[in-house]
């Protein structure tokens, strides 16, 4: 069966497959704050809102250090994505792990995470066997710039590079941001509420003023808490007889 007759599934990572806030989301804007405080010689207040700052300008941190200060991005990740313990706090749904195994469709990972980070990830969840391959940031280049979501050129870049058109594309993400750009490149869009909690702070961080699970913004083609409704929402026949 071609796959361009197939669903493409394009999920994130932190905080929609498993709950990121609870195993990873402090201690590693603890390490990016400490690493701008290092190597740009700031004193900690100024490093957090810096941070803070090039999160909300540029949708990533790394961006705006890369293109303000000259951080190689490579040092950057690996720096910051040690967190030591991360094993031990890590923790999914089991009935989510189950669904993606029987979920139709081909699937990949796109997170803005670095590639050894998601591998640990997944490895250690026993997910990496559901997945197709993984699309981390360190894909995520164009002319040699990095472009991690919500960058709307990037997502149509992966469409092409996974032969595939954006309309049989679905994003599965717990970031309204990057949801938004999906939408506006033709990809269909799942708002993973599982882990809401820490989903809701995120974008109040970003400064999407007004979030709140109960609303549904327009660009959000369906509100969901569980990894198996995805089939009956988006599966097609090419899906289940390929």
């Amino acid at each position: 069966m071609s796959a361009r007759g197939r669903t493409t599934w394009l999920f994130d990572l932190d905080n929609t497959l498993h709950d990121a806030s609870h195993a990873a989301f402090g201690p590693t804007n603890l390490a990016m704050t400490e690493y701008i405080a290092l190597h740009l010689k700031l004193p900690h207040d100024e490093a957090w809102a810096l941070r803070q700052h090039y999160w909300k300008r540029y949708g990533a941190t790394l961006l705006g250090l890369v293109k303000h200060h000259g951080v190689k991005a490579s040092h950057f990740l690996e720096q910051t994505h040690r967190l030591p313990g991360l094993e031990q706090r890590l923790r999914t749904s089991a009935h989510d792990r189950a669904a993606l195994r029987r979920l139709p469709g081909r699937k990949f990972i796109l997170t803005n995470a670095p590639r050894g980070y998601a591998l640990r990830v997944l490895e250690t969840l026993k997910l990496a066997a559901c997945f197709d391959g993984v699309i981390s940031i360190e894909d995520m280049t164009m002319f040699g710039q990095h472009r991690p979501k919500p960058d709307a050129r990037m997502l149509r870049h992966v469409a092409a590079r996974l032969k595939v058109r954006p309309s049989r594309c679905v994003l599965v993400e717990d970031t309204l941001a990057h949801q938004r750009s999906a939408r506006a490149v033709g990809m269909r869009t799942a708002w993973m509420q599982r882990y809401l909690r820490g989903a809701i702070h995120a974008a109040r961080l970003r400064g999407e003023v007004g979030v709140h699970p109960c609303h549904k913004p327009a660009y959000v083609c369906a509100r969901i808490k569980r990894i198996q409704t995805l089939r009956s929402l988006w599966c097609t026949r090419d899906d289940i007889q390929a």
